[in-house]
C-alpha cells in the first residue's frame, strides 16, 4: 500500500471528522435558537449550511478519485463507501438543523406559549447520540456504535409522547394551535436526526466488521 494512498485516506478521515463537527455545531446552534430565542444563532446555522454543502462535495469528489486511482479493497473500500453514506446522512442532519432554526424564527415572532414538552431534554438526548456516533467513528468502536443504535427507540418514544401531549393541548388551546404545530414539527425533526445518527452508527459497524445492519425504523 503506497504512502500516497495512506495520506489520501488520512486526509479523507480528517475531512469527514471536520464535516461531522460542523454538523454537530449547527445542531447545537439550532437548539440554542429554539431554547433561548437566539436569532443570531439561527442565522449562523443558515450561513454555515452552505459551508457544509461545499465540504460534502469536496469529500465526495475525493472518495471517487481515490477509488478510481487506487482501486482499494476490503477495509479501505468499506471505509470509502461508508464515507459517501456518511456524507449524505450528515447533509440531511444539517438540513434538519436548519429546519429547527427556521421553526425557532417562526416561534420567535409569535406570542410566547408554555412549552408543550421538554424540548431541552429531547435535544440533549439526540445530541448525545450524535457526539457518541462521532466518537465511535474516530475510535472505530463498534460497541459504542451499537449502543447508539439502541438509543433510537427512546427518541421515538419521546416523539410519540410529544405527539399525544400536543394533540391534547390543541383541543384545549385552539388559540395556540400554530405555535403547538411548530413545536410538533421540531419534535419530528429531532426524531429524524436520531434516525440519521442511527444510520451513521450502522456505517461504523459496517466499516469495522463488514456487516450490514438493517436496524428497523418505525413507520411514523
Amino acid at each position: 500500500m503506497s504512502q500516497i494512498f495512506l495520506r489520501e485516506i488520512e486526509k479523507i478521515k480528517a475531512q469527514l471528522v471536520y464535516l461531522f463537527k460542523m454538523v454537530e455545531m449547527n445542531y447545537t446552534l439550532s437548539c440554542r435558537s429554539l431554547n433561548e430565542g437566539d436569532m443570531a444563532a439561527a442565522q449562523e446555522v443558515f450561513r454555515r449550511e452552505r459551508e457544509i454543502d461545499d465540504k460534502k462535495i469536496d469529500i465526495q469528489e475525493e472518495c471517487f478519485k481515490i477509488v478510481a486511482l487506487h482501486q482499494p479493497v476490503a477495509f479501505d473500500l468499506r471505509f470509502l463507501m461508508a464515507t459517501l453514506k456518511f456524507n449524505n446522512d450528515l447533509e440531511r442532519i444539517a438540513d434538519l438543523a436548519a429546519s429547527i432554526a427556521n421553526r425557532a424564527q417562526i416561534l420567535n415572532k409569535m406570542p410566547p406559549v408554555d412549552l408543550p414538552f421538554d424540548v431541552d431534554s429531547m435535544s440533549n438526548h439526540v445530541h448525545s447520540m450524535l457526539t457518541r456516533s462521532l466518537d465511535a467513528l474516530i475510535n472505530l468502536d463498534q460497541d459504542l456504535a451499537k449502543a447508539v443504535l439502541n438509543d433510537e427507540e427512546a427518541v421515538n418514544e419521546i416523539h410519540r409522547s410529544n405527539l399525544q401531549a400536543i394533540k391534547k393541548l390543541i383541543v384545549k388551546n385552539q388559540e395556540n394551535i400554530d405555535a403547538l404545530l411548530n413545536y410538533l414539527a421540531v419534535s419530528r425533526y429531532m426524531e429524524r436526526i436520531a434516525e440519521y445518527v442511527t444510520n451513521l452508527s450502522e456505517e461504523v459497524v459496517y466499516i469495522i466488521e463488514g456487516e450490514i445492519i438493517q436496524h428497523p425504523h418505525q413507520d411514523k
